[in-house]
């Protein structure tokens, strides 16, 4: 009678541990990528307002590094460039004298040549208008030459200014802490009125919308998962059951690894594993770390 008990109980246990089995073919932990903002700036954060479990959106601007030096170095490169550009010499106006010769000694020149055909006026006065017509006309190629060559000084000067205050709206710009995706705060790392540099962590943030589950399979299995495969995840609900969801294979690694200490597989006597990550929407139960059991 003892024996026909035993045998029933260990029946039992096998039963159920084969039933256990039956629930998951691979099983592993819950992540997501975390990103950590770090300061684009030197300076006073000035306003900080990032505190963990925050949920932020892309784009928005959390906090502002003290800019008060950056903004007067703005304000005086742009006096610099009006003063420089204001220098640029009126060309037209300063060859308008010298134009005006030129119009007059051809008006002269015209007169001489016809009184040289009359034999009225000498080809020497004929020969000293041209050569004060030439004289003047070398004069305004000169003058309008280097008038030219100042303005062109001047602007080049004034964009080399105007590259000086790009690169200080580029500085500004940094000053402002955008938050660069959707998610939620891990850890804040920085406070309002401290200082920070360029560089230094401020706070990590992820995406939990959608986890991904990194679990672990045989080499048995290996060959019949493939990319974009549908499964279901079983997540303990911390009253013995389980919650279910619809995952998606989304990465599949190619080089197979010793099974970690903490991961369970279907086959117990498997010594190597290939990790593969399941994307999961988040339902807001899910955490990172939280353990997972994939049905393939």
């Amino acid at each position: 009678m003892k024996n026909k008990i035993g045998i029933l109980l260990l029946a039992a246990i096998m039963a159920s541990c084969n039933n256990k089995n039956d629930l998951y073919d691979a099983s592993g932990t819950f992540e997501s990528t975390e990103i950590i903002v770090s300061s684009q700036a030197n300076g006073q954060l000035v306003q900080f307002a990032v505190d963990e479990g925050d949920t932020l959106n892309a784009g928005a601007a959390v906090g502002y590094v003290d800019s008060t030096q950056l903004h007067l170095t703005k304000l005086q490169l742009l006096e610099n460039q009006k003063a420089i550009l204001a220098g640029r010499p009126d060309v037209q106006s300063q060859i308008d004298a010298t134009q005006k010769q030129i119009d007059n000694t051809l008006l002269d020149k015209q007169r001489i040549e016809n009184l040289v055909k009359g034999n009225v006026a000498t080809q020497k006065q004929l020969d000293d208008v041209n050569s004060k017509l030439a004289v003047l006309q070398a004069q305004l190629g000169a003058q309008r030459s280097a008038l030219n060559n100042t303005t062109t000084t001047l602007n080049e000067q004034g964009n080399a200014v105007t590259a000086q205050l790009a690169l200080i709206n580029d500085q500004l710009k940094k000053c402002v802490i955008v938050n660069p995706i959707n998610g939620t705060v891990l850890a804040s790392y920085a406070n309002t009125s401290e200082v920070t540099a360029m560089g230094k962590p401020l706070y990590k943030i992820a995406d939990m919308s959608v986890m991904e589950l990194k679990a672990y399979i045989t080499g048995d299995q290996f060959a019949k998962v493939k990319l974009g495969q549908k499964v279901k995840v079983l997540v303990d609900d911390g009253s013995s059951k389980y919650r279910t969801y619809e995952g998606e294979v989304d990465w599949i690694s190619n080089k197979s690894e010793f099974t970690p200490k903490t991961i369970q597989t279907k086959n117990e006597r498997a010594n190597l594993v290939y990790a593969i990550k399941i994307k999961v929407k988040n339902d807001g139960y899910i955490k990172i770390g939280m353990y997972g059991e994939v049905k393939f």
